[in-house]
């Protein structure tokens, strides 16, 4: 085949117009490729909003009703839960998540008994919500975190959601093994079209402050989490990461965060033949708020662009505090 040259080929003919750009074009984005996360918080009728994130709120237990009604009038298929828990109800142990009538639960409840199957549901595994110094798991003396014995915990977690009603599990804490074991659960308490949505690559990030500022966890938390969260230096390690994920039984995989990691997400698309989401991460949506607020970008181009990138890069969807936003700005 020859080489395409000029004039015979004139790349912009198909941009000239929005017709024809319309016509062309290789990526779509609609509010389906959308899930919203949520913050839950105690009370009645209670919007806590959030000052590292700008237009993000926790809400109660009746008011995620209300933004899950929101979110089903726009489309968008699935919201993702998150707790506040409160700090006396915060312990070593991470004993309130087992608890079956914790925030979680209620709000899993509440969203089923309102609106049934009619969105999506998917709840956060991980212990750092409920502890008191802010790790996922259980940590030993020295404050390192306990691989198996978290496990176990994880284990219980995700089964008391399940009862509770939750569409996808998706457990963000990467202990090894965690998938298998809780796939096992579901399966022995008749969980089995629960799905499971893994934080296969989730990476030790700079960019996830605003977010622990909503679930409570940034002032409590001792250390880090570089002994299990993944090196960004690291490519090769989240293939071996999401293949044992998916082997272990996860229907779909995560790449965490979002925008610094579009190769990851291209990587992983390429090896694997499952659903592949990204989390797009409060400090990337704080930095997109900050840039519209300076006037250096307009927003809802940015945020348009940047969601779009995620499809590009392979995402069947992508969880985006932007969500009901984007939802907004595609149903035009």
């Amino acid at each position: 085949m020859s080489n395409p040259s000029y004039p015979n080929n004139r790349l912009r003919r198909s941009r000239a117009t929005p017709w024809s750009r319309a016509m062309v074009r290789e990526t779509v984005l609609t509010p389906a490729d959308l899930i919203w996360p949520l913050f839950i918080t105690e009370g009645e009728a209670v919007e806590e909003p959030i000052s590292s994130l700008p237009g993000v709120s926790r809400w109660s237990v009746d008011q995620i009703v209300v933004r899950t009604k929101e979110a089903i009038d726009l489309g968008i298929p699935c919201i993702a839960l998150f707790p506040n828990t409160q700090a006396d109800r915060r312990s070593d142990d991470g004993a309130e998540a087992l608890n079956p009538d914790n925030l979680m639960c209620r709000a899993i409840r509440a969203i089923k008994q309102t609106h049934g199957d009619a969105i999506g549901v998917l709840t956060d595994v991980a212990l750092d919500p409920y502890t008191s110094h802010g790790q996922d798991g259980l940590i030993d003396e020295a404050g390192y975190v306990l691989n198996d014995d978290t496990v176990g915990v994880l284990v219980d977690q995700a089964v008391n959601q399940a009862r509770a009603g939750a569409d996808i599990i998706a457990p963000s804490d990467m202990m090894d093994g965690r998938i298998g074991s809780i796939r096992r659960a579901l399966e022995m308490d008749g969980h089995v079209n629960v799905q499971i949505m893994s934080y296969a690559a989730k990476y030790a990030s700079a960019f996830y402050g605003p977010f622990r500022d909503a679930v409570g966890s940034r002032g409590l938390l001792k250390g880090d989490k570089k002994s299990y969260q993944m090196d960004p230096a690291n490519s090769d390690e989240a293939l071996r990461e999401v293949a044992m994920d998916i082997a272990e039984g996860a229907d779909s995989v995560m790449v965490k965060p979002g925008l610094p990691y579009l190769d990851i997400i291209r990587r992983v698309k390429d090896s694997f033949e499952v659903p592949v989401f990204a989390y797009q991460v409060s400090g990337e949506y704080a930095m997109i708020e900050a840039a519209a607020a300076a006037g250096a970008g307009d927003r809802d181009a940015l945020v348009l662009e940047t969601l779009t990138a995620f499809k590009r890069a392979g995402c069947s969807g992508v969880l985006t505090y932007h969500a009901a936003h984007a939802a907004r700005l595609l149903n035009g």
